[in-house]
């Protein structure tokens, strides 16, 4: 039988080398990347069996990056690892298409056998966070105020929260700068904010960066 295909996003090169040392014997780690964008990219590519994540990343947030890869490929198999162990971080990620949420706590072995769990089919969340991620969900009803901006506007909003000028942001995206500014501007309305400042807030409170 031939080893799982795995796909390894996370922005930290340490990170990345020591997850592949890890998985080495049992998977086939068919890439790297280090940030949400390029992840997206990859996965179109190379079509893994099973993606590794981050939540924080450059470019695109986990999150989006995860829901972004669903959209086009619904059966796609996410794990996440990451240091956030917030139960209501980990309950969006499973909103987001995740198939399982690791602590960078965590051990190897429990890496390996949460993959072998998503290969076979079913979900594996931690038991650091486990308790608490189940009165996250029964609380919410399994429910989330999503947030009112598109894919588009929460993909340039991650860039300009990062720090990147409208010109920045339009030639990574391949849009006009003119088009930016709409969209921030639009952003601003919709969100009742009167800044730059108070939208970069938002980005931060709703963990877009």
């Amino acid at each position: 039988m031939s080893r799982p295909r795995v796909l390894l996003a996370d922005d930290h090169t340490l990170i990345l080398d020591a997850l592949e040392q890890m998985l080495a014997k049992d998977c086939e780690v068919v890439g790297k990347v280090s940030d949400g964008r390029a992840l997206v990219v990859a996965f179109t590519q190379l079509r893994p069996d099973v993606v590794v994540l981050d939540v924080t990343m450059p470019l695109l947030n986990g999150l989006d990056a995860a829901r972004q890869i669903r959209h086009r490929a619904p059966d796609a198999k996410i794990v996440f690892v990451s240091m956030n162990e917030e139960p209501d971080i980990a309950a969006e990620a499973f909103r987001a298409g995740a198939s399982a949420y690791l602590s960078k706590r965590s051990a190897g072995s429990e890496l390996l056998a949460a993959l072998k769990e998503v290969l076979n089919g079913r979900s594996y969340i931690t038991p650091l966070i486990t308790e608490n991620l189940l009165g996250t969900l029964l609380h919410s009803g399994g429910q989330h105020d999503a947030t009112p901006l598109t894919e588009r506007q929460r993909e340039i909003l991650q860039l300009l929260a990062e720090g990147r000028s409208m010109k920045e942001v339009a030639g990574l995206l391949d849009l006009t700068p003119s088009t930016i500014a709409f969209h921030k501007y639009r952003m601003m309305e919709q969100l009742n904010v009167k800044s730059t400042a108070e939208l970069i807030q938002y980005a931060v409170r709703h963990r877009i960066v």
